[in-house]
Parts: C-alpha cells; sequence; structure tokens
C-alpha cells in the first residue's frame, strides 16, 4: 500500500560495521534521526523495548525490525535499513545471527500498519535478500525504494 508510504522517509545503508545489537539498531535508526524523522529518544526506546520484552524484533532468520510506540518520539512515517558486514546476535533462540536491522517510526496507528503491511510483502517477496547484495548504500537505497515504488 503506497499510499501509506507517501512523504515518509526511506534510507538505507549497506554493509555498516556494529560492535553489538545495541549499536544495529541505534545506527539502523540514524538515518531517520538525521531527517528528523525521530527525535534523539526513539532509538533509545527501541533498544528499552527489547531490553524490557526480550528479542521479539528479530522477525525471521537474519532480519530483525527495530521500533518503538509513536508517542515514543515520531514525527513522521519513516523506514531505514542498514546491512551488516559481521551479523551480531540479539539473543532470538532461532532467528540469530541478525545482518539485516530496519528501524522504522510511525506516527499514528493507520500509518504503522500501513507500513508494516507493505514491509512485509516486500519482505516476503526476497526484499531482505536483494538488500544483502547491495554493495553501497546507493544500491541498497534503490532496493529499499522498493516499498515506495509498489507492490
Amino acid at each position: 500500500m503506497t499510499e501509506h508510504l507517501e512523504g515518509g522517509v526511506l534510507a538505507a545503508r549497506a554493509r555498516r560495521r556494529v560492535t553489538d545489537w545495541r549499536d544495529a539498531v541505534h545506527q539502523a535508526c540514524a538515518p531517520l534521526l538525521e531527517a528528523d524523522t525521530i527525535s534523539e529518544t526513539y532509538p533509545r526506546r527501541c533498544v528499552e523495548m527489547v531490553e524490557e520484552h526480550g528479542p521479539y524484533i528479530v522477525l525471521a532468520p537474519g532480519l530483525a525490525l527495530a521500533h518503538a510506540r509513536p508517542e515514543d518520539g515520531v514525527h513522521r512515517l519513516g523506514v531505514a535499513v542498514i546491512t551488516l558486514t559481521e551479523p551480531v546476535d540479539f539473543g532470538h533462540p532461532d532467528n540469530d545471527p541478525v545482518d539485516v536491522v530496519f528501524a522504522f517510526g510511525s506516527p499514528d496507528a493507520d500509518q504503522h500498519v500501513g507500513l508494516l503491511s507493505s514491509l512485509a510483502r516486500h519482505l516476503v517477496a526476497g526484499l531482505a535478500d536483494r538488500l544483502r547484495l547491495a554493495d553501497d548504500d546507493h544500491e541498497a537505497q534503490q532496493v529499499l525504494e522498493e516499498i515506495r515504488d509498489g507492490d
């Protein structure tokens, strides 16, 4: 549902080095912070959510989706992703290690559901694998733009 992504920020970074899962979450959120899509508190809340509830954000083998609640500092709709040169463990019993980390923020429930729905459709269609193949930020950005370009 690309109408849910109109005006939203999409940002991708390829082949990043991180120290651990917390650093991965912060780096995934960084492009959204730079675009003023989220506040400075949002990445911290994403980490706290995992600390409080466990690694539920690790949705599939090698794939995490960092997020917090709209009231935790979302200004407007945004999705960012980083791919990692070295995978990191989040503590998930089945889906670790993770090498693709998405971060998303949505200012309200309707956009939240629409964004997750669109992202899920693209992930099922191989989005994460195409991101893993991207050699640089530009290639990764082109792959991520598929979310906006249509179903």
